[in-house]
């Protein structure tokens, strides 16, 4: 080794480790507001997988004129849908959108194919529904699993390879199903003009955040859906494409894991979901209708009635082992405001076995479970005005203690309204 050359030291050391921000429980837990108060402060916002709603496409930072907005590697994109959305925005004033939005070139695409084939395989399962969006996000990662699916750097490549490969996609899809009607040239013709629009927008998002994490930017990654919708981790198969747990922060955006700083997840203050499945704490008397006529339980994207329930400790806990939340935001809990008593399942009981911490993997046995519950009183009185821990009635702040106390991750913050004020932060 003597008179050889040292090697450059490879390993960033980032001056800003990269904040990450995740759902906990079944999505829907209001992970926009607390990404759009930190995205105030960032110089980059990230999206690392999946297909989010209520900013669709768009990365929530999109809407801070110092931020950049960048479409990960892990996330399916339907070009199409991205530029109605854009064109939406810019009519609410979305300002300098073109400078600050970034595509990785290897992000794959979401066709109106894969629209149509998540719409059949949905009704194909009669009443055995999964309860997906129809926006053909499953079948696109099958695509991409199954290895034709096509990114957005063959889009941009030369127009005849990427035309046969697209043709093969199609005649792919027609081959499974016989009465797909999609005109091929047609959409050929789409997409040979959505690659002049999406050519300025496309880089190599890995140097592109490897030298902006060197560089001492503030980057935070918003994930989509949530821990129990992971591909891997989720109440398999009522589950998303991806993998939204922290590992699809590495996966999605081609950043090494060290340089995670805080990873915050959020829970909101009782438990919803959509679709099909086990719900061991849902209600279905009134406190369960008036948690869904005082929080507005009603899907984004879909219009349906999202199932309501008390908050499941289970789940929360098991969130914060694969994902190691550094803290968490409590969204909603003014939504309690008024009830006698409030529940937090803190246990479950299958087949004579207690289990406090392993949420189990077979939809059937979650459907088997019995609760285990604690009752707290509960606060008669509107939390939508505290801005401080202190302005709390006692008992609402007795309930946030004991979140804490039994998921063993210190509280952070605690939304009592939608208005971006309402947030009360802790530390």
């Amino acid at each position: 080794m003597n008179g050889e050359a040292p090697l450059k030291k490879q390993r960033i050391s980032p001056e800003k480790p990269v904040t990450v921000v995740l759902g906990t429980q079944w999505g829907d837990e209001g992970k926009g507001k607390i990404v759009d108060m930190l995205a105030a402060k960032a110089d980059i916002c990230c999206r690392c997988q999946g297909k989010s709603y209520a900013f669709h496409l768009l990365p929530s930072g999109i809407v801070n004129e110092g931020c950049t907005a960048v479409i990960g590697n892990g996330v399916v994109v339907h070009l199409p849908n991205l530029f109605e959305e854009i064109e939406q925005n810019e009519k609410l004033g979305l300002p300098h959108w073109e400078k600050r939005l970034k595509i990785s070139n290897r992000a794959h695409m979401v066709f109106d194919i894969h629209q149509v084939v998540d719409g059949l395989q949905e009704s194909g399962r009669g009443k055995n529904l999964i309860g997906t969006t129809k926006k053909g996000i499953g079948p696109a990662y099958s695509s991409k699993a199954t290895r034709n699916g096509l990114r957005v750097g063959d889009l941009l490549g030369d127009f005849n390879v990427f035309s046969d490969k697209f043709h093969k996609l199609m005649d792919y899809y027609k081959s499974h199903h016989e009465n797909l009607d999609i005109d091929v040239e047609n959409e050929l013709e789409k997409y040979k003009d959505l690659r002049e629009r999406v050519r300025p927008l496309v880089i190599d998002a890995i140097p592109y955040l490897y030298n902006a994490i060197k560089d001492g930017k503030e980057i935070l990654i918003e994930g989509a859906q949530s821990n129990v919708l992971d591909i891997d981790f989720g109440l398999y198969p009522f589950v998303t494409s991806s993998n939204c747990s922290v590992g699809g922060v590495c996966t999605g955006l081609g950043i090494p894991p060290h340089v995670l700083g805080e990873v915050y997840g959020v829970v909101k203050a009782y438990l919803t979901r959509v679709g099909l499945g086990g719900f061991p704490t849902e209600l279905f008397d009134d406190k369960g209708e008036r948690l869904v006529n005082r929080g507005h339980e009603y899907g984004v994207t879909t219009g349906r009635k999202r199932r309501v329930g008390w908050l499941d400790m289970v789940m929360l806990r098991y969130s914060a082992m694969i994902n190691g939340f550094t803290a968490i935001a409590v969204t909603k809990l003014d939504i309690l405001d008024g009830f006698k008593e409030v529940k937090i399942g803190v246990a479950y009981l299958l087949n004579g076995q207690k289990i406090e911490d392993s949420f189990p993997a077979l939809d059937e046995d979650l459907k088997k479970v019995k609760v285990e519950y604690i009752t707290l009183p509960g606060w008669q009185e509107d939390t939508s005005g505290a801005r401080k821990f202190s302005d709390l009635p006692q008992n609402a702040q007795a309930y946030i203690n004991t979140i804490q106390e039994l998921m063993g991750v210190r509280v952070k913050w605690i939304g009592v309204g939608q208005a971006r004020d309402s947030v009360i932060e802790l530390f």
